[in-house]
């Protein structure tokens, strides 16, 4: 067949839009992910028909299907569908602009080639009024740009032949020589309008133009190299000599308006919230929807600078001797900013720039240039040595922690990647039977094995060996190789005598014992599995009991204040299909047998509706501060990050607002529920000074997020500030967007 890797790809997109197909065929409304498939898929068909443009085809590709077809989120969700084909003339770009845009599609071109029967119309329901996911609503009023800085109003003319556009921060004395104006006054001077946008002058255009002072240290490098120093005086004299000398277009402009931007109205430049927003994301006062569920963050505070956001692109903010300084020393420049970034942690929602140096969090602040902008953070400088990754429009969170993973495949850390989890804590070493019911990694030869095999895995790991034993020595043996924490679990006994050896021998090393309690009750009740912890801290695994524990009062442990409960996700939240899935799903992972009496019971005795729906009011109560995954051993990696929104939006469904400000947004409630995967398992398991938060000093283990997609599929995975997984498309397009995007 010759397939390169693309055309392997291409047939794993086939795949999908077949599969799409069949469901439309059947009377389905295809979700994000179907419709995507189809319409690429379709429109690669119709490319190797051979009888249609690219410019057919991106009309074509609009009537495929309607809004009636997808689901009703679906419509909002797709604004582009690309792809690239190979057409008689070489391979060409497909661009698919709104394509869901009427009432129905063409269905007879849906399945066109697929020989699959067109489903009549009635099959689909009618349009649905819906939310958006991931909306924005701003805020009341407007924005000032520039607000206290000196203004002037000044004409220009193009005499040039060509047109010239300049950009929001360009230096204005040293634009193009064919544009004429007054160039003393605007000596230390730039465009006065919105950040990363431009001013077009046509050939013979005159045009009047708002300008405000440079902010910072004022001082101008680059451009033509007028002026290469401090705008004072001295600067201004051997400028404009430098503009009489190289012939740049001047002519002196007597009456000129001048005065100071937000004071002075015709000086002064506004932008209506709703568009800052579509900009530069949404700032203090405006609220996001997450996701499609009914939870709104509020920013809380913005450190930028209204006019000065840092912007990266063509004709955009971030260039040299404009965003982008020139002339600091590579020490004192970041090596990565995320500008423009929502950002919700534990610590708050709030916008700001992300500077990054050496995988560290070094500031959170303004990025930028201090010579020509305000309030910039003395740490993150953008220089030449700077990447940037633009933020703005996205939700930036901490890398998700999993506190409970049983390391049966090394597959299983991809699906964790892909999901924004970035640190893996658990035990195992691989799918023995030992390790698909407990997560223990037994012997120091299989901790060495543990630590080496995930060494090219761009992950953190945290190993824990086993501490069922009532005797210390191997204890010790297995810490020494690396375990960073111990595991009681009731398949290997734990009873009271081996928690207490187990506890006394982590006190001595200062590490975390993660629990699994004894189900049967085989050596008591959970008070006696409590007194044995002798108010020493333990966090205990799946709290609530259906993953396992004293039956039927485990849940208990939530109150007790030495105790450090979590959950599993199987549970999380408690729904119609909750308590179908587990009977099967505990007798495969503990190693149980059906024809056994014994064994049924010890599994029927877990599972319980009434304490997993309590588990629900104890996570929104905080009374149960961590979720993790459980990971294939009744639970599941990927989807640590969405069970606990899906808790939070039941939540906030069932019990309603709550917080100080509970009438306006719901951000009380969505710090302490993304504290249950970042900063809380970070402080049980004794790694918090390194991971859990967006906070400065911290690893720079960071998740990207589209609004709409919040909490159930990332943009990209930052790992200790290296770009470690992200959305990509079709390796060999011409840009990294054309289907199919993994």
């Amino acid at each position: 067949m010759k397939l390169t890797p693309r055309e392997a790809e291409k047939l794993g997109l086939h795949n999908a839009g077949y599969l799409a197909q069949k469901r439309l065929a059947r009377g389905l409304r295809l979700n994000y992910t179907e419709a995507v498939a189809l319409i690429a898929t379709q429109t690669l068909e119709f490319v190797r028909d051979g009888d249609k443009t690219v410019a057919e085809l991106m009309d074509i590709g609009k009537q495929i299907l309607g809004r009636r077809q997808v689901l009703p989120a679906v419509p909002h969700l797709l604004d582009t569908v690309q792809v690239e084909g190979t057409f008689p003339d070489g391979t060409k770009l497909i661009t698919i602009h709104d394509p869901i845009a009427s009432e129905n599609g063409n269905l007879e071109l849906a399945l066109h080639g697929s020989f699959l029967p067109v489903p009549a119309m009635d099959k689909f329901p009618g349009i649905e009024d819906n939310n958006v996911p991931g909306r924005i609503i701003p805020g009341g009023g407007s924005i000032t740009l520039n607000h206290g800085r000196k203004a002037v109003i000044l004409k220009v003319v193009n005499t040039g032949d060509r047109p010239v556009q300049v950009g929001s921060h360009y230096h204005f004395i040293e634009v193009n020589p064919y544009l004429v104006f007054d160039r003393r006054k605007a000596f230390g001077m730039r465009l006065n309008i919105a950040a990363g946008t431009a001013t077009r002058f046509e050939p013979g255009e005159s045009k009047i133009v708002k300008l405000i002072s440079i902010g910072g240290r004022k001082v101008i490098r680059g451009g033509n190299g007028i002026v290469d120093g401090p705008t004072d005086d001295a600067g201004c004299s051997a400028a404009m000599e430098a503009v009489k000398l190289r012939q740049f277009g001047n002519q002196e402009e007597a009456n000129t308006s001048v005065g100071v931007a937000g004071e002075d109205r015709y000086l002064t430049t506004v932008i209506s919230r709703e568009a800052y927003a579509n900009m530069y994301g949404p700032t203090t006062g405006d609220k996001i929807q997450l996701g499609d569920t009914e939870l709104y963050a509020e920013i809380e505070s913005d450190f930028s600078v209204y006019g000065d956001e840092c912007v990266f692109g063509g004709g955009k903010v971030i260039r040299e001797g404009m965003g982008q300084a020139c002339g600091h020393h590579y020490a004192k420049s970041l090596d990565t900013v995320i500008t423009n970034a929502v950002i919700i942690d534990h610590t708050g929602i709030f916008k700001a720039d992300i500077g990054i140096k050496n995988g560290l969090i070094v500031a959170l602040g303004k990025a930028g240039n201090p010579d020509i902008m305000n309030d910039v953070h003395p740490n993150m400088i953008i220089g030449a040595n700077t990447e940037v990754i633009a933020g703005e429009r996205f939700i930036v969170t901490a890398g998700a922690i999993d506190c409970h993973v049983h390391f049966i495949c090394p597959q299983l850390a991809h699906d964790a990647i892909a999901s924004g989890i970035t640190t893996l804590v658990g035990g195992g070493t691989g799918p023995a039977d030992g390790t698909r019911a407990t997560t223990c990694t037994p012997a120091p030869s299989q901790m060495k094995l543990m630590l080496q095999s995930t060494d090219d895995l761009p992950l953190n790991f945290g190993f824990t060996g086993k501490g069922n034993s009532a005797k210390p020595d191997e204890l010790h043996e297995i810490i020494k190789a690396g375990a960073m924490g111990l595991k009681l679990h009731e398949d290997w006994g734990s009873t009271p005598a081996a928690i207490d050896n187990c506890l006394t021998v982590a006190e001595e090393y200062d590490i975390q014992v993660n629990i699994h309690t004894d189900t049967l009750n085989e050596s008591g009740f959970v008070e006696h599995t409590i007194a044995a912890f002798k108010g020493r801290t333990i966090h205990t695994y799946h709290s609530e009991g259906a993953g396992g524990g004293h039956a039927p009062d485990i849940i208990k442990v939530c109150g007790v204040k030495n105790v450090l409960p979590s959950s599993t996700n199987p549970t999380r939240p408690y729904t119609s299909n909750t308590i179908d899935e587990h009977l099967d799903m505990l007798m495969v992972c503990h190693h149980l047998h059906k024809d056994i009496p014994e064994d049924v019971a010890f599994a029927e005795s877990r599972i319980r509706a009434e304490t997993i729906a309590a588990e629900d009011i104890l996570h929104d109560m905080g009374a149960i501060s961590i979720i993790s995954s459980d990971s294939q051993a009744m639970g599941r990696i990927g989807e640590v990050i969405s069970r606990t929104w899906q808790t939070a939006h039941k939540m906030k469904s069932q019990r309603g607002s709550f917080g100080p400000s509970a009438a306006d947004n719901d951000n009380l409630r969505i710090r302490r529920y993304i504290a249950k995967y970042t900063i809380n398992p970070a402080i049980a398991n004794g790694f918090s000074q390194f991971v859990g938060s967006v906070e400065v000093g911290k690893l720079a283990d960071l998740v990207l997020w589209k609004p709409s997609f919040f909490g159930a599929k990332p943009e990209m995975v930052i790992k200790g500030g290296a770009i470690a997984w992200a959305n990509m498309g079709d390796p060999n397009a011409s840009i990294p967007t054309p289907e199919p995007v993994t």
